[in-house]
Parts: C-alpha cells; structure tokens; sequence
C-alpha cells in the first residue's frame, strides 16, 4: 500500500470540483480525474499535527446539539479527517467520483475522550469494493493517532448506486437496506424538526457539500426527491441525546436506512437502561426507518505518556 504524508489539510473546494467531473461525459479520461480504475487504489494518506480549531468546535456543537465541553464530540475526529477522505475519493485511480455516493453505515470506536487541545496524526486508508444489492460499496478506515497509538477510530462505508453485476449476490443474500432492528422496548423521548437549511447548516461546520445534502435542485439530478440531512448530522445529533450515558471508551455502530428528506419531523428512540444503549430514528408520522445505532462500552486504554499530556493541556 502506498503513503502519503501530507503537510497541511487538503483543500475543499478543488477536490470537490474534482470528485464531480466524472459526472461530465469524457471528463474521466484526464489523469488527475477520477473514473479511470477498475477497483479502490491501494493508498494511505497521513497527516500529523492536527490540532481542532475551538471557534470550529463550538459552531459544531450548536449545530449538532452536543454540549461545549473541553473534550471533542466524539463523532468530530470524522470533520478533522473528512479533507483526507475527500483526497482519496479524488485521486485519479478512484473508480468512480465522491459526488453523489451515500454514507450506508458507519462505526466509531473511541478508546477515550479526546481533549480539545490535543495534537493528533490522522491516517485514512480505502477498503476494496465489495457487491452490493444496489450497487457496490467500499469503506474509509480512519485513525486518530497520539504517540502512534490509536485513540479513535472509524470506518465509514460508502454506496455507489449502479446495476449490480448479473452473476452477483440477490437483494435476499445480502442485508437489504430495509433491514433494521425491531423497535420493541425502546421509547420515544424526543422529536425533532429538521429545516431546509439543515444541510447547508452542516455542511458550514462539517465542510461536507455533497450536492445531495445542499438543495432540492442539486439533489434531484442525482438520483434524490429532494435535499437530505447528513448520515453523520443523524449519528452525532443521536450521540448528543445520549450525551450523559456515554462511557469515555466506547463502540458505537449505526446503518443509515432510508435517507431524511429535508424538511422533516423525526423522533429519536432508545432503550432506558443497560450498559448497551440501542437507539434509533424514524419519521415521526410515518414510522419509517431512517437509522438504527448501538453502543457499546469498551475498557478505556490511555497510556502514561498520554495522560500526562492531557493534563497538561
């Protein structure tokens, strides 16, 4: 596999430009745009010396309903590494564009809270394409790094929609989307209208401008009924209402389902008790599944060296 050290956060905006080119005709025939590969590119990116900015945190805090506390929400090491996922979706090797791509599922584990001021090296790598039944998928595997130990991690696991190959799995071999765990025994313990501009709003503090999250019109071309909320915007507004249940080490795992049309109403599940916490979230008048999550709690693992650090800082 090879790496790549970067010295400073990609840009944005360039890798967006990049990441969308391929839905040009012909465009996926220049070397630096992506659509020229048959699979994902065997590719490392690295970057050290990654600090959080507090006006940053803060503004990611209010959109996503976490309290403003000296520790990072724990899905916000995601924004930090989200400039090197874009790098790896806009390599010229990358099968296919980031644009258009749905987040299907994702998985965080958080080996202890992360201080605000504490310097990180992220590491992210792409996993190979696996079939699917509406498509493929692959995963972003990302690390945050102290001391090169990990103290959190993630992957992320990425759809893209296409006619599944004729000798392929069928629908009723795989997990469909639909799926999801039965509801039973968790309670509704609160609903949540969600805005137009929420997409937007997010995409303000994450820097995730997916065209599927920004606006009907840019939704529609590509493949949407309308704008819809960020699969990471659902997870971290979950973790925020389970905020004060939270171990400081901990596994959570959630399947996006069926997408949130912006606007929208929607109520947040979970159980009341037990060190596993289920929880969910579906529309608020038609009960449809739009995510399904579960913590874990994990022994918390910080290293003396580690420690030192953050109390110092």
């Amino acid at each position: 596999m090879a790496t790549r050290t970067l010295d400073s956060p990609p840009s944005i905006l360039p890798l967006y430009a990049r990441a969308a080119a391929p839905l040009i005709p012909g465009a996926s025939l220049l070397p630096f745009v992506p659509g020229r590969g048959d699979d994902i590119p065997e590719l490392e990116l690295e970057l050290a010396g990654v600090r959080a900015d507090p006006d940053d945190v803060a503004a990611y805090a209010r959109v996503c309903g976490f309290a403003l506390r000296d520790t990072l929400p724990p899905t916000y090491p995601h924004v930090l590494a989200f400039p090197l996922h874009m790098a790896v979706m806009a390599d010229g090797d990358f099968p296919f564009g980031a644009v258009g791509l749905v987040h299907v599922e994702n998985e965080i584990v958080q080996h202890r809270p992360l201080g605000r001021a504490e310097e990180l090296k992220l590491v992210v790598r792409p996993t190979p394409l696996q079939p699917h039944p509406r498509g493929q998928t692959f995963g972003l595997q990302t690390e945050a790094l102290i001391n090169d130990r990990p103290v959190w991690q993630s992957t992320s696991t990425m759809l893209h929609r296409s006619q599944p190959p004729a000798d392929g799995p069928k629908a009723d071999e795989m997990r469909p989307d639909s799926a999801h765990r039965p509801t039973e025994g968790l309670a509704a313990s609160a609903t949540w209208k969600l805005g137009g501009d929420l997409g937007r709003r997010y995409a303000g503090v994450s820097g995730d401008r997916n065209p599927i999250h920004m606006h009907s019109l840019a939704a529609r071309p590509l493949g949407f009924p309308g704008a819809i909320a960020h699969g990471m915007w659902t997870k971290a507004r979950c973790l925020a209402a389970l905020e004060s249940r939270l171990p400081d080490a901990f596994a959570v795992e959630v399947s996006f389902r069926k997408p949130i049309r912006l606007p929208g109403r929607v109520e947040f599940l979970c159980d009341t008790e037990g060190a596993e916490i289920e929880f969910a979230v579906r529309d608020a008048a038609h009960h449809t599944p739009h995510l399904d999550g579960r913590v874990r709690p994990l022994e918390a693992r910080p290293g003396p060296d580690e420690s030192s650090e953050r109390k110092s800082t």
